[in-house]
């Protein structure tokens, strides 16, 4: 699939719910949201029916993701669906790993490959103070334990800095590096409804990441792991992982954008941001070819996200970030 301004889609983030047991406090309001109903959300089968649409216009790879899709039951179900589909060579999984240690093996049986952890410090009373779900560290370590011995690579950490609440781990984070061959990833905060003052005021440049690590030891520019996506990786010399940074604010990469994503209600987004969708679930169920509308959703493809720091404007009117699909 190729959009107006040459890029080559062929990505799909695939959110299966919009709820999440955790309330980290750049992503989700401590109230949450109001919630899909039922019958608001495609079963595991119209997922399915849609990606067997998508998949001869050029689709190859999936990943599941929002909220956090591991309170959704049955997970290993749909991706046994997803991975039958003829043309999908790739499947991955976005969670925070606190329902990880007793899906993992399932999930790998079915056909994910790779994972994405959200893991935002190494200190235990910071993730319950971040993620505002006393507990949550513990489980988390046991389901990233049980992913690594399920065989999943590569297994992508990510962290979202926040100035003066996790900034001093930086290069904590980067040693982990050193004894896992796990791919840390350091992700600039990007402003939604929630998190504007956070945004502004805490933010942490992926510029200033660099800086710091490289105090440690000197960094090689490498390869990324399979699915880098748009990140840019560095490794410590004889390290088995790497070192990663996401630069939605400071340097943007709408140029090489590949995706686009589903959300858990059936509309298709063209960008992770701003407000421009179509409907798929509606014309689906009343027996439609979605071709047409998919086609439709590639041409408004915009070039670029509009955010601004410490401001709404860019962001479609997204109250959280679990809503990108990230």
């Amino acid at each position: 699939m190729i959009d107006q301004f040459g890029r080559s889609v062929e990505y799909l983030r695939i959110s299966i719910t919009d709820k999440c047991n955790l309330r980290c406090v750049y992503c989700m309001p401590l109230e949450g949201l109001p919630w899909l109903q039922r019958d608001e959300l495609l079963s595991y089968e119209e997922i399915e029916q849609i990606i067997r649409v998508m998949a001869p216009m050029g689709l190859e790879r999936l990943r599941i993701t929002e909220g956090e899709p591991l309170v959704r039951r049955d997970v290993p179900e749909l991706v046994k669906l997803l991975a039958a589909v003829p043309g999908i060579r790739d499947l991955s999984l976005s969670t925070n790993a606190v329902l990880l240690a007793e899906q993992a093996d399932a999930l790998k049986a079915a056909g994910i490959s790779r994972l994405n952890v959200s893991l935002d410090s190494l200190q235990e009373d910071r993730v319950d103070r971040i993620a505002r779900r006393p507990g949550s560290y513990p489980k988390i370590m046991e389901g990233l334990a049980a992913a690594e011995e399920a065989g999943f690579s590569p297994i992508k950490i990510n962290v979202v800095l926040i100035r003066g609440e996790n900034d001093d781990e930086i290069q904590d984070f980067a040693e982990i590096t050193r004894e896992h061959p796990w791919h840390v990833r350091f992700i600039e905060m990007m402003p939604t409804g929630a998190n504007l003052d956070l945004s502004s005021q805490q933010f942490v440049s992926c510029a200033e990441v660099l800086g710091r690590v490289r105090e440690i030891d000197a960094l090689e520019p490498v390869p990324g792991p399979f699915g880098n996506g748009p990140a840019e990786y560095y490794q410590f010399p004889g390290s088995p992982g790497t070192i990663g940074v996401i630069t939605p604010m400071s340097h943007n990469y709408c140029d090489r954008c590949n995706r686009m994503r589903l959300t858990a209600d059936g509309q298709l987004r063209p960008c992770l941001f701003g407000d421009l969708q179509t409907n798929l679930r509606d014309p689906l169920r009343a027996g439609e070819d979605l071709a047409p509308h998919i086609q439709a959703t590639l041409r408004i493809k915009p070039e670029r996200h509009y955010l601004i720091q410490g401001s709404d404007s860019g962001s479609g009117g997204l109250v959280a970030l679990s809503q990108t699909g990230g």
